[in-house]
C-alpha cells in the first residue's frame, strides 16, 4: 500500500458488506433492513424494531410476543453482579459500570458455542434484558440504595424507566422514550459498531462484544456528545446570549456539541423525529429555558452555518428529552447503549456468517538501522 492510500479514521474505506442498516448523507435518509425510519418511529416498538435488525425481518404477533416474553423472564441480574457493583466507586462513571458489568455477565453465561442458534439467540435475549437493568441498577447504588426490581407486566421502556424512578411512567413519555431507543438502535460502520465487529471477528463471547462497544461508544466523540449538549446549553445561560456565543466559537472554530455529523450533509432524520417530539412535550407540559435556549442556537447556527452543513444531530434533542424525564446526564450514553446494544447484535451476527479476522495494515514512518545504546550512555 502507497502513503497516498492512508486515510486518517479509514474515513470513507469500506470495512464490511452489510445488509444491517443504510445511510444516505445527501439526502437524510436512514433505513433498517430498508424500512424507513420515520416508518418505525411511527408505527413500530424498540423490541419489533429489535428483531427486525438481528433476525433480519419483522417478526410476526406470535414471534413478537415470544420475543418479548423471553426478554421479560430474563430481566433480572445475578446477585454477585449486583454485589460486584456496589464495590465500583460512587464517583464512577456510569459507562465504566456499565462496561464492567456487560463484560461480567460473560463469566455467567460462558458457553460460547457460536454455531448454535440458541446459544445465539439467548445470548441476544440476555444482553438485550439485562443491559438496561444494570443501568438502573447502577444509579441506585452509587446513592446507597439497593436497586429496584423489575416489573414483568411492564413494556421495555416502561419498565426502565420504572427501574430509574421507583414510579410507573406517564404513557406519554414511555411511548416517546421507546421511539428514541427505536432511534438509537442502529447506525451503519459508526466507531463503536466496528468495535463491535472488530471484537466479533476473533471469534470471542457476545458479552465481551458489547463491552468493547461500550467502551466505544463512552467518548465524547461519539456516544458521550448528548452529556456535552446538556453541559452547551448550561454554559450559554440564556436565550439572549446564543448570539455571542455562537459568534465566540465560531471565531476561535470551536465545535458545537450536537450540530454536525461525519455522514449527514442535511439535518439528521433522527433529529427532526426527534425535535418533533420535543414540540409535543412542550405543548403537554410547557417549556424550559433549555429548551428555548436550543431552538434559538439552531436558528442562529442554521443562519451562520447552514450553508456548510452543519445542523442539529441525533444527540442534539435527545439530551433534551431526557433531562425533561428527570434523568441524570451521565446517564444519556448509557441510555443510547441499551439502544445500540441491538445494533451491536446484529452486526455481530452478520459478521459471524461470513467471518474473516480483521487484520488491517499500517504505513510505518518512523526511523531504521538505529544502534541500541547501552544503559550508562542514555
Amino acid at each position: 500500500m502507497a502513503v497516498c492510500d492512508y486515510q486518517p479514521g479509514l474515513e470513507g474505506i469500506p470495512a464490511a458488506q452489510s445488509q444491517v442498516s443504510y445511510v444516505n448523507g445527501q439526502e437524510g435518509v436512514l433505513e433498517y433492513r430498508g424500512v424507513a425510519i420515520e416508518e418505525l418511529a411511527d408505527r413500530s416498538s424498540f423490541l419489533e424494531t429489535s428483531y427486525l435488525l438481528i433476525w433480519g425481518q419483522l417478526p410476526t404477533a406470535e414471534e413478537l410476543a415470544a420475543f418479548e416474553h423471553e426478554i421479560t423472564y430474563h430481566r433480572r441480574v445475578k446477585y454477585r453482579i449486583r454485589d460486584m457493583m456496589k464495590c465500583f466507586p460512587e464517583s464512577g462513571h456510569p459507562m465504566d459500570a456499565l462496561q464492567a458489568s456487560a463484560a461480567a455477565l460473560g463469566l455467567f453465561y460462558s458457553r460460547r458455542n457460536l454455531q448454535d442458534p440458541a446459544y445465539i439467540r439467548a445470548a441476544v435475549v440476555r444482553l438485550l434484558a439485562k443491559i438496561p437493568t444494570m443501568v438502573a441498577a447502577f444509579q441506585h447504588i452509587r446513592k446507597g440504595n439497593d436497586p429496584v426490581p423489575p416489573r414483568d407486566d411492564l413494556s421495555y421502556a416502561d419498565n426502565f424507566l420504572y427501574m430509574l424512578n421507583e414510579q410507573q411512567p406517564d404513557p406519554f413519555f414511555a411511548r416517546i422514550f421507546d421511539v428514541c431507543l427505536i432511534l438509537h438502535a442502529e447506525h451503519t460502520m459508526n466507531a463503536s459498531t466496528f468495535s463491535a465487529r472488530v471484537t466479533a471477528s476473533t471469534l470471542t463471547d457476545p458479552y465481551a462484544i458489547v463491552a468493547s462497544a461500550v467502551g466505544t461508544l463512552g467518548g465524547p466523540l461519539h456516544g458521550g456528545a448528548n452529556e456535552e449538549v446538556i453541559a452547551m446549553l448550561e454554559e450559554i445561560g440564556s436565550v439572549e446570549k446564543v448570539v455571542p456565543f455562537v459568534d465566540e466559537r465560531i471565531a476561535r472554530k470551536a465545535k458545537f456539541m450536537g450540530f454536525g455529523h461525519r455522514v449527514y450533509k442535511v439535518k439528521d432524520p433522527r433529529a427532526t423525529i426527534l425535535q418533533k417530539l420535543v414540540d409535543e412535550m412542550v405543548a403537554r407540559y410547557g417549556s424550559d429555558r433549555y429548551y428555548d435556549i436550543a431552538r434559538e442556537l439552531e436558528t442562529v447556527l442554521a443562519d451562520r452555518l447552514g450553508d456548510k452543513g452543519i445542523y442539529p444531530n441525533v444527540d442534539f434533542y435527545s439530551g433534551l428529552i431526557y433531562r425533561r424525564f428527570g434523568i441524570p446526564t451521565d446517564l444519556f450514553t448509557p441510555i443510547f447503549a441499551i439502544s445500540r446494544v441491538s445494533g451491536w447484535l446484529a452486526h455481530w451476527k452478520e459478521q459471524l456468517e461470513t467471518n474473516r479476522i480483521y487484520r488491517p495494515t499500517q504505513i510505518y514512518v518512523g526511523q531504521h538501522h538505529q544502534p541500541f545504546i547501552p544503559m550508562e550512555k542514555r
